[in-house]
């Protein structure tokens, strides 16, 4: 059986508390199918573009290669790793390129053997030579890793190692392998490593969690501005579960899997009048559905805090909005700001990558985000936050990532729909209770952190365990 290394991570835990983590770093708003397998990937591929340009080695530049390691490398494919790094090497970021046009470009490079490097110079590149996935080789410092050569001849002009270390957060080998790209280490007005100096801050200031965060942002941007990239956010969000109800057929990928979110949609419109108290989890199972389906069609989603994870938040925002009396824009800003609290100190203290913590480090942490972000949206204190947030994470502990042909698509579009439900009962729970609990956030962080850890490497984003290898693919 493959094992990912195991290493001693102390250091790098300690180092990632120390790091700022901004909003910005929780959601990204990209392409499916996931967060550390494409978004991470072609950032990757497009930061070594443009560096060779940067460094003026491009006119001596005349071939590529590049090399999957882990588990990019055994479920590259059906993660669309191949199709990332393509496009990432001709110039295109998550964030720019049109989902729509995607394939389609790829689909031209892979007809002409040929790509326009970085948008610039055009390089030979057959997909079959020059993008070799290295099954079964793992790098010591993440299971998620990527080096890409670039050639005069038979001569190495630039050679780099980029780990993309979950969420679409990548890092240059030599680099702090805690502080991903947009991290930062310089002193916000309001630091916090842990919950429980998230809960002293907002008790010794008089603010709630979403305003500790609000008020940290502002050591990146005018809070203008903070409001409005979190505003783009939620409207990416809906927009995602609208195009999701509207797109019937059959998942790309050969699993034949069939879009459920838009007949489902159709049938809760027609029974309408249904007077049904359970149709409310319906709607939001619908909600988490159609974005998770638009993310494994390679469509526009919000990494939150990953691709794989995509649904939970925007189906619970969708509720707030939906089923919520007196929700509010206000109310939205708050549950996202509240959410983004929590998914720092799982970055911080643990890690949202699959690939080191199997799917509780996605659709768990998912889960405790979007019940932080709801009861905070309700009027939750900073104690029922807190509690919800780890009521979240506790009931999704061990949770593995062994998906069915290297597909985000079996379990874990359905997973998504029931992180979403998960999520609304942990709020509500919390709701209920006044914040007093047995089991603190950072204790259960710290189990996720270890359970990670000791759960075995089938079973972490290699579909070499679980579901994987005991469903028979169709």
């Amino acid at each position: 059986m493959l094992a990912a290394p195991m290493m001693d991570d102390a250091p790098a835990r300690m180092r990632r508390a120390a790091a700022a983590v901004s909003v910005v770093d929780l959601f990204t708003i990209g392409i499916g199918p996931s967060s550390s397998h494409t978004v991470g990937p072609m950032r990757a591929a497009y930061r070594f573009a443009k560096t060779v340009q940067a460094m003026g080695l491009e006119p001596s530049l005349d071939g590529l290669r590049v090399e999957l390691f882990g588990s990019l490398a055994l479920t590259g494919k059906g993660h669309a790793t191949d199709v990332a790094v393509i496009l990432g090497l001709s110039g295109w970021e998550p964030e720019k390129v049109d989902p729509a046009e995607a394939q389609a470009l790829v689909d031209e490079i892979r007809r002409c053997g040929a790509l326009t490097f970085g948008a610039g110079k055009r390089i030979r590149f057959v997909e079959a030579q020059h993008l070799i996935y290295r099954i079964g080789e793992f790098l010591p410092a993440h299971p998620n890793a990527l080096r890409i050569i670039g050639l005069a001849g038979e001569r190495v002009l630039l050679s780099q190692q980029y780990y993309s270390v979950g969420g679409g957060a990548i890092v240059l080998d030599g680099e702090d392998l805690a502080a991903p790209e947009h991290c930062s280490n310089f002193r916000l007005r309001f630091p916090f490593s842990s919950a429980a100096e998230l809960l002293a801050i907002g008790h010794e200031n008089n603010l709630r969690i979403y305003e500790v965060m609000r008020a940290n942002e502002q050591s990146w941007r005018e809070d203008v501005e903070t409001l409005a990239f979190v505003d783009r956010v939620r409207a990416a969000m809906l927009a995602s579960i609208e195009r999701g109800c509207a797109q019937g057929g059959v998942l790309p990928g050969g699993l034949k899997v069939r879009r459920r979110a838009k007949a489902l949609h159709a049938e809760l419109i027609r029974t309408e009048a249904t007077v049904d108290p359970s149709r409310i989890f319906d709607w939001v199972s619908l909600y988490a559905l159609a974005v998770n389906e638009e993310n494994a069609a390679g469509g526009r989603v919000v990494t939150a805090p990953t691709n794989g994870a995509a649904g939970v938040l925007p189906a619970v925002l969708k509720y707030y909005e939906t089923f919520c009396a007196g929700a509010t824009l206000a109310g939205s800003r708050n549950l996202l700001l509240a959410a983004a609290a929590i998914g720092a100190l799982y970055k911080k203290r643990a890690s949202v990558s699959a690939a080191e913590m199997g799917c509780q480090g996605e659709v768990g942490v998912a889960c405790s985000m979007a019940a932080a972000g709801l009861a905070a949206a309700l009027g939750a204190t900073n104690e029922q936050v807190e509690n919800a947030a780890e009521i979240g994470m506790e009931h999704n502990l061990g949770l593995t990532c062994d998906p069915i042909g290297g597909l985000v698509q079996i379990p874990c579009i359905e997973r998504n729909t029931m992180g979403a439900v998960k999520a609304i009962n942990a709020a509500r729970l919390a709701l209920r209770g006044d914040g007093a609990h047995h089991v603190s956030l950072d204790a259960v962080i710290e189990t996720m952190r270890q359970t990670g850890r000791d759960m075995q490497s089938k079973y972490k984003e290699t579909s070499l365990g679980g579901l994987a290898v005991n469903v028979v693919e169709c």
